[in-house]
């Protein structure tokens, strides 16, 4: 991780755990938002206006929050407005790299070879890890942004005036209820899998597994319609989905979740063929970046050795 700007040690995938061994995550650093006039958002400085060809999008395709973000820019139609880059799948000894995998990008604006190469030229001093995804302003050669949640919801409406859409992934009529639901699926699944793949003792692997199956269970009997809010499509299927589509390749057996699959749950079976089968989202998932990636932590796998299958899901994106 990068201490006051310097690259002081290898990537680990724990960086920080509480007194009982939990997975403790970093908090995102940057959090300016883009607006359609420039003004502030909810956080962070003002002054990042909405305009096609201004920001740049760094994705690592294995990563659930980087391709929530990439879901949305799609769905809402901002492919050619905001052009993105993808980093390699394999996690280094100095995290995120540009290049040399297929699929994978060259940093096109300043040639860096590692990610965290950006988080210095964005704060020389940066202390923290280099994380994805990352919103970069080309125009005043800044980090926007480097929490999917923020990119998420600013790529719902920021851009409305220049690429308008018919889909509210955050609509007002349902907003206390998104807001009241998300924290439990973020803590209970989404960073519940990191909790039990990541956790330094028994304990607390044992507490995030119980809590992942509860919230798997717990949406399996919430599912009566096309989506969590009925038939309508908003951020928290696309926060879901993204979990759902990783966990049978990657979550269950490297991170130990294996009291059942995904495809033990026929409703969250179905609910996530159903979002894979939305135009666009399909092109957001490349399960060989997935299990190249998560079989490339070495605290976790250390020969790399990543399995064949699932047979099931390689069958559902082929179709």
């Amino acid at each position: 991780m990068l201490q006051n700007g310097k690259w002081m040690e290898d990537w680990q995938p724990v960086q920080k755990a509480d007194e009982k061994g939990r997975f403790v995550r970093q908090v995102s650093g940057f959090r300016n938002w883009i607006t359609p006039d420039g003004r502030p958002g909810p956080t962070g400085e003002g002054g990042f206006a909405a305009e096609p060809g201004r920001y740049r999008l760094y994705v690592a395709l294995i990563c659930p929050w980087a391709s929530r973000t990439l879901i949305a820019r799609t769905l809402k139609g901002l492919d050619k407005v905001i052009p993105v880059t993808v980093v390699n799948p394999t996690l280094t000894a100095q995290g995120w790299q540009f290049g040399g995998y297929p699929g994978a990008d060259e940093d096109p604006l300043f040639g860096a070879r590692y990610m965290h190469e950006l988080y210095t030229r964005a704060d020389a001093v940066y202390t923290g890890r280099a994380t994805v995804p990352v919103l970069w302003d080309m125009k005043r050669d800044v980090m926007v942004n480097n929490e999917s949640a923020d990119i998420l919801r600013m790529f719902d409406t920021a851009f409305e005036q220049i690429v308008p859409s018919d889909l509210r992934l955050y609509p007002d009529d349902l907003a206390a209820d998104i807001d009241a639901l998300i924290p439990r699926i973020y803590n209970m699944l989404n960073n519940g899998v990191y909790k039990a793949g990541f956790a330094t003792s028994q304990e607390a692997h044992d507490e995030a597994v119980t809590d992942v199956f509860a919230m798997l269970d717990e949406l399996e009997e919430r599912l009566t319609g096309d989506f969590l809010f009925g038939d309508r499509l908003t951020e928290t299927d696309i926060r879901t989905f993204v979990t759902l589509i990783r966990f049978d390749a990657a979550y269950h057996g490297l991170f130990k979740t294996n009291r059942k699959q995904i495809k033990d749950y026929p409703r969250l079976s179905a609910y996530m063929e159903r979002i894979l089968a939305i135009p666009g989202v399909a092109g957001t998932v490349n399960m060989d970046h997935i299990t190249r990636g998560y079989y490339s932590i070495k605290a976790l796998n250390p020969n790399g050795i990543r399995p064949t299958g699932p047979e099931h899901i390689d069958r559902l994106l082929a179709a």
